[in-house]
């Protein structure tokens, strides 16, 4: 299965609650009752506020690392000859900056556990 944005933004808004002051002083039955969901527009508004914070950390050549995940890093890739697999004609491939990431050991133990 493959996990998509809106899947994410589903994820958040479920797991997700906000803190309610009350106005009145008024206290609370039960201690759930202080915090209410997260609405769909507000949860997909967090997410998309969190991967801008890391593309635009990558696009100025930043290194992204969250605690217990990994990091997101760019490495720049000279210009070098390449081979059309198609048709066999070799060729100059141009320079660029490519996205990788490294999974913390965290991450990896949980995976292979």
């Amino acid at each position: 299965m493959t996990l998509k944005k809106s899947d994410i933004v589903d994820r958040v808004r479920d797991n997700v609650r906000i803190y309610m002051r009350s106005e009145s002083g008024q206290k609370f039955l039960f201690h759930e009752m202080k915090y209410e969901p997260l609405d769909l527009d507000r949860a997909a508004r967090i997410v998309e506020s969190l991967l801008e914070l890391i593309k635009s950390a990558l696009a100025r050549g930043e290194e992204v690392r969250i605690t217990g995940f990994g990091k997101f890093y760019v490495r720049y890739k000279w210009a070098r000859k390449g081979r059309n697999p198609a048709t066999g004609e070799t060729m100059m491939l141009k320079p660029r900056r490519v996205v990788l990431f490294k999974p913390s050991p965290r991450l990896k133990q949980r995976i292979n556990a």
